[in-house]
């Protein structure tokens, strides 16, 4: 059970001079806040702290931290819809969405993303806040959250978290807890997840059907990371690329005149015209590819990527995405373009080489969150512990195998009538890319008598499309947008 206050700022103080450093187990800390959103005051209680994760036997295995934000001058109560929120990595913490995206601060940046000084956040007036009560939850390893050692003093398996199906089927049991804790049963529940969050919430869609009876009303995908065509190569996954090269090109201006003078979405269906039914045949071709052909495709690819004939030959057509980054840029300027985000740019000890020395925007981002989000936890949500945040935590040797969380949605939305999904991508992200994200979504219903409760979003930024200020608000409203368009009201749940 949760622990009164007194008892919690004593467990903090014995935390805080004691040489072991632990963390709690189960326990909370509340306050209270008020933000302006879409003109209106949004009053919400801010709960966080820790609540365990338990074995089959009933042994507490480990401690997740989270944050929940839950709106109080809204006569929905608990009735309200309610948003699980995870971030990916594997490893990384929640923070990204966090104060940055979805909940009622976000760091102090400018318009486009970029840090500036001095550090910290401010109120968000785009926050979802007004829809939706939000909980952000840390996995294993991730912001505070860490395995606990048995009382014959040893740490469980790592087996039992880190991988795709262990990380799915604790977070899915922790939910269960945290919804029946919070008495939110009757709520709309939806699950957003970036990045690698998108395995593992299409996973968890299924998961909490199956073996937490939990069924939701919506999925949400952000710049998700799907590893039937993340990094696997090959015609599918390289021909699927081309459209962020177009992209990407189009932001730095080193594309042909006639494709720079239009507007970026008139040039990205060409693009990705080409992609699947030119670039992807002839990759399949090999080696066996005609050399008129080649030529053929080689200089098409040039048009819509804003790179040489002469190096796209020079890769056989397959150009990986680390090269582009590094690349694109090298004969105007000698600088490279950012992985997550491609409209930054980074400098190189030398210009040479087939990938960049660093990733540009990456290292720009974590100025930014890591000192807001200790800063955050400590002064505003009132919570204190020496342990250290992990922005990316150590998850060992991360379990691919038996990754069958595409098909795991497609039952998902098989068996409640009432799921949904929405994918959004940033057109500038060369990690996970928005072309890859639309032919994801393409194939998680393969009968196609699903298409018409999936919808995507594209804005024009990277893999944390909500960084930039425009899109910040639109991506948001996109989420209000989806979450009253997903509301049963009273429709009963029938194909």
């Amino acid at each position: 059970m949760k622990l009164k206050l007194t008892l919690l700022l004593l467990a903090f103080i014995s935390l805080s001079f004691s040489q072991d450093l632990k963390i709690p187990t189960d326990t909370s800390y509340v306050s209270n806040g008020t933000v302006t959103i879409k003109g209106k005051q949004i009053n919400y209680k801010a709960e966080t702290g820790f609540q365990p994760v338990w074995d089959s036997e009933g042994n507490i295995i480990a401690s997740l931290y989270y944050t929940y934000y839950k709106r109080t001058n809204d006569s929905k109560g608990n009735n309200r819809p309610i948003i699980y929120s995870f971030n990916g990595g594997p490893g990384s913490a929640s923070v990204w969405m966090h104060i940055a995206y979805t909940g009622p601060k976000i760091l102090k940046i400018d318009d486009e993303g970029h840090p500036v000084q001095p550090y910290g956040v401010k109120d968000n007036p785009n926050s979802i806040l007004d829809v939706a009560d939000i909980v952000f939850i840390n996995p294993v390893n991730t912001g505070y959250s860490r395995k606990v050692a048995g009382k014959d003093g040893k740490m469980p398996d790592d087996k039992l978290f880190f991988g795709v199906n262990a990380d799915i089927k604790y977070l899915a049991g922790w939910m269960n807890t945290f919804t029946t804790r919070h008495n939110r049963w009757e709520s709309p529940k939806y699950i957003i997840g970036e990045s690698y969050g998108g395995t593992r919430v299409m996973g968890l869609s299924l998961e909490l059907q199956n073996s937490q009876w939990m069924y939701l009303n919506g999925v949400i995908l952000v710049s998700p990371a799907d590893y039937k065509v993340l990094r696997v190569g090959g015609p599918l996954s390289s021909s699927l690329n081309l459209p962020y090269y177009t992209a990407a090109a189009w932001y730095h201006k080193m594309l042909a005149p006639e494709l720079q003078s239009k507007d970026l979405l008139e040039i990205l269906p060409e693009a990705e015209n080409f992609a699947i039914n030119d670039l992807m045949p002839a990759l399949a071709k090999g080696g066996f590819i005609g050399e008129t052909e080649k030529n053929a495709i080689a200089k098409q690819m040039s048009y819509y990527s804003g790179l040489s004939t002469k190096v796209i030959l020079q890769q056989n057509l397959d150009v990986p995405n680390r090269f582009f980054w590094k690349e694109l840029l090298r004969d105007k300027t000698g600088e490279t373009i950012g992985r997550l985000d491609s409209r930054y740019i980074g400098i190189d000890k030398v210009e040479t080489g087939t990938s960049p020395d660093y990733s540009a925007e990456l290292t720009s981002w974590l100025h930014s969150f890591t000192p807001a989000i200790n800063y955050y936890i400590q002064n505003e949500l009132g919570f204190k512990t020496d342990v250290k945040y992990n922005v990316f935590g150590n998850v060992g040797n991360w379990d691919r195998t038996n990754d069958d969380t595409r098909e795991d949605l497609r039952q998902a939305m098989a068996q409640n009538p009432y799921l949904k999904v929405l994918t959004q991508s940033g057109y500038y992200d060369g990690a996970t890319t928005y072309f890859s994200a639309k032919y994801s979504q393409w194939q998680v219903d393969p009968s196609g008598k699903m298409k018409d409760r999936f919808s995507f979003k594209g804005y024009r930024s990277g893999h944390m499309m909500y960084l930039r200020n425009e899109d910040l608000i639109k991506a948001n409203d996109d989420l209000r947008e989806f979450i009253e368009s997903s509301l049963p009201r009273g429709k009963s749940a029938k194909y």
